[in-house]
């Protein structure tokens, strides 16, 4: 291949782009996972709708994936991935408790 067959056409590939995709790494897995996450806890607008709403019962679910894949790929996770799924799982439960708890009072 050339070096004009790898480039991007269109504006694809690069941020604002029209088929802007992430880097594929172990964050991008993580991701795919935490960010509804977050739109289910009501912690960010959901980007289809620009709602904020809560489903905690969907919230959960992503949390307890994210676990399993934690579990999973224990002992063969690079240092900086393991603290950032680490990371994501400790806010994801931190929010998830804050939410059910303020609907249990």
């Amino acid at each position: 291949m050339t070096e004009d067959e790898t480039k991007p056409k269109n504006g694809a590939g690069a941020p604002g782009g029209e088929e802007f995709l992430p880097p594929l790494d172990f964050s991008s897995v993580v991701l795919l996972l935490y960010f509804p996450a977050l739109v289910q806890l009501g912690l960010v607008e959901d980007p289809a709708t620009g709602e904020v709403r809560e489903n905690l019962g969907l919230a959960k679910r992503n949390i307890d994936l994210l676990d399993l894949l934690k579990d999973r790929t224990k002992g063969n996770l690079e240092p900086d991935e393991e603290k950032f799924l680490a990371g994501a799982l400790d806010q994801l439960k931190l929010a998830y408790l804050q939410k059910a708890e303020g609907l249990k009072m």
